[in-house]
């Protein structure tokens, strides 16, 4: 596998810095439009964990309950996503894509007419399969649905860069922080949206998703013999 280190045509398409960067971005506003919505998040299971506990140790159990439907999704999701990277191999990336698209079509058309339960498994569920099958960028572990790692890894990579570490350490940090920039505007976006129409807030999230699957699939036709 490369790194980041030594970037070069053995590169997967789905581990480019500007399919990352799009998926940051999808991924922060998903979790501001589910918040908004529904009052869960639908990527930071860690935050929907805690609040489970917070509602259930004052005995708010229904309250609690609240918060395991997105978690069980989050299962799920990784659970096919798991299965689609042994089952279509190298088509895992498109089809969880199409399969992310579509599901997010679907909560949009019927967000009027769904139980907010409903909606979060959906956009959960996306949430999961993103995470599974876009884990790497440059051939380094990171994460689109969440900045905590990301962070690490920028201040850890900066550090080093300070202290005369290897050569690639800045442009690792480089990365990891415009990750966590992006994941960042695309929550403030993702408010703002739901916000003032929040029938029409998860066009967005879709058309990344789409240049996502649009880059992935000219750079597989480029890639062919």
């Amino acid at each position: 596998m490369t790194s980041l280190d030594a970037v070069g045509p053995l590169l997967r398409r789905e581990e480019t810095i500007a399919v990352a960067l799009l998926l940051a971005f999808g991924g922060g506003y998903l979790d501001a439009y589910t918040w908004i919505i529904h009052g869960v998040m639908a990527n930071a299971q860690t935050a929907n964990l805690v609040l489970l506990w917070v509602h259930g140790s004052t005995g708010d159990w229904a309250g609690a309950l609240h918060f395991v439907p997105p978690m069980l999704a989050f299962a799920v999701g990784i659970v096919m996503a798991a299965w689609l990277r042994g089952a279509a191999g190298e088509r895992a990336v498109a089809i969880s894509l199409l399969v992310e698209i579509l599901l997010l079509v679907a909560v949009a058309i019927l967000h009027n007419r769904l139980p907010d339960v409903a909606g979060t498994l959906g956009i959960s569920f996306v949430a999961a399969m993103q995470t599974a099958v876009f884990s790497r960028v440059e051939g380094v572990a990171y994460s689109s649905v969440m900045i905590t790692g990301n962070m690490r890894q920028a201040i850890e990579n900066l550090f080093a860069a300070l202290g005369g570490g290897p050569p690639g350490a800045l442009r690792r940090s480089g990365i990891f922080s415009a990750l966590c920039v992006m994941f960042g505007i695309g929550a403030a976006v993702g408010a703002v949206a739901t916000e003032v129409t929040p029938e029409l807030a998860l066009a967005l999230p879709v058309v990344a998703l789409l240049i996502v699957l649009l880059r992935c699939e000219a750079e597989r036709r480029k890639a062919r013999p």
